[in-house]
């Protein structure tokens, strides 16, 4: 039987809940009347500018609840919030309940956003102007509220479909729709949104949803459908659909594989890149928002707040792209940086790493000390070191997305982007659909496109197959999508956190001894407790208490 819902009256507010502002933020919309916004297609341009708050950011914004980023990290097992910013900690602990979700529960302000949304889409058609840009903004638009909606279906599984914006005469009771509805729905808005927007925007409207962003999107939303925590049959109908929408994407022919140094990806627009949400240094309050001053190493003046684990480290292989757990692969545990996958380098900050330019960091040199990570025991960058209370705990800080090109202790930060969908994400959206539906040699064939990009020359042999191919497919998703967001959902749609996350997180000690030599011993960080209900989150109580709707299973009200 569906569950009733009622939409609290909150999410008739037209402003958006987020105080932060990106490259799209122009004049609020308070500033008009509603009637004049619906006249005006530049004014209906700015409302739309409002909706991609939607999307995630780069920006480190503590309380910033429909953010999906950094938070996702810390709560799942490939790295450690030091200071619980985005509250993953009751996730962690196994006390997740629907009352303490806190920053990290999204229903409200999704909502909020696509009701924000119906309202535009009821009026837009009768709006003067370009048909063409009115196009434009609705396939938009589109996109954004199918992206609420794939947000909110991750999270709590089948919500609400709601497609008309509701005023104070509105009957509010609404039935709780099936992941499966949810899912086609969201397929289907895609398709339209992608019938409406080009290919690629301008210089000018970089940014803005395109058509390649939408068909991306409808991509990962039917692999999540396709994966084991939706499809318990195995459905192959729905792997299929799956392939065709990554390789729909593929046969754009609008975008490749990034050939530059790696970690200029995150850092700079390149051909790779599907969609992104920019931000713009302008709107920046100070640095304390920006990416490098809240994953730098504490003797550089950072925050290492989020620390990848040694789970994480662990996951990158060797050079010749062998798991460090293959006796052959040469891994020595007594030079465990040593010999490792090349994007190990470019998205890790180790022991003995460089860091950033050494005209940034004098002040490590003042005292005999170079711009290479110190971690050990007794080090710069380690809890007897400069800024002890922002150590990492887990004696790693993240690289990737930080641009060391600038100073982030003089300058407030450099323009960034939060990737929402590049072409990497897709060939491993094809190759584990390939895997499913039979085709091993076309799974590791983009595999091995991914891996060589990354520098890893040695090719997956022919013969891989079943759980060994299924888990390189998994493992190399691991690796290639680190700190983007990924990992949080992939553990729970391969029905797998349950093993995961029920690991100890851990981090490394170094001892230095008088010889330089060092050693390494692995110890817990934190304790990690998966209960069967964390497949998906609590519908809030705020919520259970106004409309009796029905609790998603395992969690009391």
């Amino acid at each position: 039987m569906k569950n009733k819902i009622l939409i609290c009256c909150y999410i008739l507010c037209v402003i958006m809940t987020s105080c932060k502002k990106d490259v799209l933020d122009k004049t609020p919309l308070d500033s008009y009347t509603d009637q004049s916004v619906w006249n005006d297609l530049s004014l209906a341009e700015a409302f739309t500018n409002n909706l991609y708050n939607v999307l995630p950011n780069a920006e480190h914004n503590w309380d910033n609840t429909t953010n999906r980023t950094w938070a996702l990290s810390s709560a799942c097992d490939e790295a450690f919030n030091k200071f619980d910013d985005y509250n993953a900690s009751v996730m962690n602990s196994g006390s997740l309940t629907p009352d303490n979700l806190g920053v990290f529960d999204i229903w409200g302000s999704t909502y909020s956003i696509i009701q924000n949304c119906n309202i535009f889409l009821s009026k837009i058609d009768n709006v003067p102007g370009d048909p063409a840009r009115r196009d434009r903004l609705k396939g938009e638009v589109t996109y954004l509220r199918a992206y609420a909606y794939f947000k909110l279906i991750r999270d709590y599984g089948g919500v609400p479909l709601i497609t008309k914006p509701f005023d104070l005469n509105s009957n509010f009771e609404r039935s709780r729709n099936t992941y499966e509805d949810c899912s086609s729905f969201i397929s289907d808005e895609l398709d339209k949104a992608a019938g409406l927007l080009p290919l690629q925007q301008s210089s000018a409207n970089l940014g803005r949803a395109t058509k390649a962003a939408a068909l991306a999107l409808k991509s990962t939303l039917l692999l999540y459908a396709a994966s084991p925590q939706w499809n318990a049959a195995n459905d192959m109908a729905k792997w299929k659909k799956a392939s065709d929408a990554a390789k729909a994407v593929i046969d754009l022919n609008a975008f490749r594989l990034f050939s530059g140094n790696y970690a200029d990806l995150f850092t700079t627009l390149n051909s790779e890149l599907i969609m992104v949400r920019l931000t713009n240094k302008q709107y920046m309050w100070s640095a304390f928002q920006g990416v490098e001053m809240f994953l730098s190493p504490s003797g550089f003046h950072g925050w290492a707040s989020f620390a990848p684990s040694q789970n994480l480290v662990d996951a990158y292989g060797t050079a010749d792209g062998k798991d460090i757990t293959d006796p052959t692969s040469g891994y020595d545990p007594q030079h465990p940086y040593a010999n490792r996958d090349p994007r190990f380098y470019q998205d890790i900050v180790y022991d003995g790493r460089p860091y950033g330019q050494p005209a940034f960091c004098q002040d490590r040199y003042g005292v005999g000390s170079t711009n290479a990570a110190e971690f050990y025991e007794g080090g710069l960058d380690s809890p007897q070191g400069w800024d002890k209370w922002n150590n990492s705990v887990t004696r790693y800080t993240f690289r990737k997305y930080c641009d060391t090109t600038y100073n982030f202790n003089e300058e407030t930060q450099t323009n960034k982007f939060w990737i929402v969908s590049r072409l990497s994400e897709i060939y491993l959206n094809y190759a584990e659909a390939q895997f499913r539906l039979g085709n091993n040699g076309a799974a590791i064939q983009y595999l091995d496109l991914i891996r060589q990009r990354a520098g890893i020359k040695n090719p997956l042999p022919n013969s891989l197959s079943g759980t060994a191919l299924e888990n390189k497919i998994r493992n190399e998703r691991q690796v290639e999508l680190s700190l983007e967001g990924h990992r949080y959902y992939d553990v729970r749609r391969w029905k797998i956190a349950d093993v995961t996350e029920n690991k100890p997180l851990m981090g490394v000690i170094i001892t230095k001894k008088a010889n330089g030599s060092k050693t390494y011993n692995y110890s817990q960080v934190q304790t990690r407790v998966f209960k069967p209900q964390h497949y998906l989150l609590p519908i809030p109580k705020s919520e259970i208490n106004r409309t009796k709707l029905a609790q998603n299973p395992g969690y009391s009200n």
